[in-house]
């Protein structure tokens, strides 16, 4: 069964840190884009970071530029999303996103809020 799980939200306060997991079953992540997105109440999804399959090169967004870092781990099967000096603007539903070609498999999301 294909399946991505997201996993490492929570409740942080202004300044502090999060590690987010993204865990894949039943295919391999090498072999894929990857993308972190987060969608806030009543605000359309953005895209926060990703990592490109070919060269592993990275991309931010530039409100997260500086503070977060997204990374693989081969042997785990997963990606995360290093988020420091979190913010109040960043509380949200984390997604990520897996695609290659036109096949793309999204995860159901993990809480985090930024909140003193």
């Amino acid at each position: 069964q294909v399946q991505l799980v997201e996993s490492g939200g929570g409740l942080v306060q202004p300044g502090g840190s999060l590690r987010l997991s993204c865990a894949a079953s039943g295919f391999t992540l090498d072999y894929y884009a990857i993308g972190w997105f987060r969608q806030a109440p009543g605000k359309e999804r953005e895209g926060v970071s990703c990592i490109r399959r070919s060269n592993g090169n990275t991309y931010y967004a530039d409100s997260v530029k500086g503070r977060f870092t997204i990374s693989r781990d081969h042997r785990k099967n997963t990606v995360y999303l290093q988020m420091n000096s979190l913010e109040v603007e960043d509380t949200a539903v984390y997604l990520c996103n897996a695609r290659r070609g036109a096949a793309t498999y999204w995860g159901q999301g993990t809480q985090v809020t930024v909140s003193s």
